[in-house]
């Protein structure tokens, strides 16, 4: 077969928010553009993660709401659920955002998409079945996959993760959910309030990377939709098929279900890439990259979750981002310049930025202060009927927002009112000058930053001088 040779600007490896990213900006300023992906365009958001997760997430609530109506006086019966329907509506959801990342697209703005695996054979040469790419720059996005531990037995049988889950014809029975991070709750909730058994075993908290008390609150509302939780257990074994599995736990104890689901974690996929002829090191998180996403090779980006910084669809963006500044607009910027919230699509949702309050405390001691509001004293979270959960802002010295911590619903939207702040640098006395309408759930951060500061505007001092004002006026 004839190899075509092609030179380029810029070459992007990986059809993900990262490599679209920046193969769209590169090729808007005119550069050319050569964008290899060997699976689906979109990567894994787009086709097995945030996409259609959220779709499922939405039919789940639906479910819910039927079956909570009565307390609003909105009486129905046990809601029947059609799973071909629900797996329908989630293929919806992912046609319809699919022609933003197509090929046609890309192909649009000029660039040259190559659906084939590509490999480097030296510093500045990459290759596939029909393509030989010369570039001045590379960028590697090809993701994460779903790790898989080493867990005695998991290899002789069919478990699931985030990638083959929504090939299922018909709902899982009794679902068994290795790992209690943000997809083994989203999926472990959504599958429950559709109807199935659910277990979630994580080996130390759920939600260890979240706030502790917000965690806590989803944590109560699993446990209240009726799925089985068991925290600080490993899984030691697993027994059976793909229609009938036994996990062993590193107690004893023994979990059966109908299907096996593993979600403990990502790793990155980097093998094939003929990283060690480019010159590019790796770690256990991904590429070695500095704080500008430059690997070893200076031709060469990291970018979205191979970067090693964070597996998040909005991070992978950013990242984007960061390389088209740097290269076509020689803005110095840095990959760490913005704060990053991270979200958990439950009901309640959670969502963070920056700094949690133990985090904080380890890194900063007693110089923090957190300040919090209560959604039970939130009008339009009463009106709701849905008062659980609440927030909590991390102030440092002269009462800087360090981070933030929302759980609630709408908590994902919501934090986008304190991320800003964050973003700036702002202050916690930036958030009680905002105006919000009444009665809205946005209302509870200006709450929470008044109440920082009631102790000195309603205190003693403020007291005296508001006495000593009044005889003059």
């Amino acid at each position: 077969m004839t190899v075509i040779r092609i030179k380029a600007d810029l070459c992007v490896i990986g059809a993900g928010s990262a490599g679209l990213t920046v193969a769209s900006g590169a090729a808007q300023l005119g550069r050319k553009v050569v964008l290899f992906e060997k699976g689906e365009m979109g990567g894994d958001c787009l086709n097995y993660g945030c996409v259609p997760s959220k779709a499922l997430l939405t039919a789940a609530h639906h479910a819910y709401a039927v079956r909570t109506g009565a307390r609003m006086g909105v009486c129905a019966s046990e809601p029947e659920i059609d799973f071909a329907k629900v797996r329908a509506h989630i293929q919806r959801a992912i046609d319809a955002i699919h022609p933003n990342d197509s090929q046609e697209r890309f192909e649009a703005l000029g660039v040259t998409v190559i659906r084939e695996h590509a490999s480097f054979v030296d510093e500045r040469t990459v290759r596939s079945e029909t393509r030989e790419v010369v570039a001045k720059r590379f960028v590697l996005a090809t993701g994460t996959r779903a790790r898989i531990p080493p867990i005695d037995g998991l290899d002789r049988v069919d478990y699931l993760t985030n990638a083959n889950i929504w090939d299922l014809e018909t709902r899982p029975d009794r679902l068994v959910i290795l790992g209690g991070g943000p997809i083994g709750c989203e999926l472990g909730q959504a599958f429950r309030r559709l109807g199935a058994e659910v277990t979630i075993i994580e080996a130390d908290r759920l939600l260890g990377r979240m706030d502790a008390d917000h965690a806590g609150r989803v944590r109560e509302a699993l446990i209240n939709d009726g799925v089985d939780l068991t925290e600080g257990s490993k899984a030691a074994r697993v027994d059976g098929t793909a229609t009938d599995v036994s996990v062993t736990l590193d107690d004893g104890r023994r979990v059966t279900g109908s299907h096996l689901l593993v979600a403990i974690g990502r790793e990155p996929v980097f093998d094939g890439l003929g990283l060690e002829a480019a010159g590019i090191e790796t770690d256990e998180a991904g590429l070695v990259c500095d704080d500008k996403l430059k690997t070893g090779n200076p031709r060469v980006f990291a970018a979205g979750d191979i970067a090693g910084k964070g597996a998040l669809t909005h991070l992978a963006g950013w990242h984007g981002s960061v390389i088209v500044r740097n290269l076509y607009f020689g803005l110095p910027t840095k990959q760490s310049s913005a704060a990053i919230p991270a979200a958990v699509y439950t009901d309640p949702p959670l969502a963070q930025i920056g700094l949690t309050e133990a985090g904080a405390r380890e890194r900063h001691g007693d110089d923090i202060s957190v300040a919090s509001a209560a959604f039970d004293d939130n009008d339009r979270a009463i009106a709701e009927g849905l008062e659980t959960g609440g927030v909590k802002l991390i102030l440092g010295k002269g009462g800087k927002v360090l981070g933030a911590s929302i759980v609630g619903e709408r908590a994902d939207d919501l934090l986008q009112i304190v991320s800003l702040t964050v973003h700036k640098g702002g202050k916690v006395r930036d958030l009680t000058e905002a105006i919000a309408p009444y009665p809205t759930r946005g209302e509870i951060w200006k709450h929470a930053a008044n109440a920082h500061f009631q102790p000195v505007v309603f205190g003693r001092w403020a007291k005296m001088w508001a006495g000593l004002l009044s005889r003059f006026h």
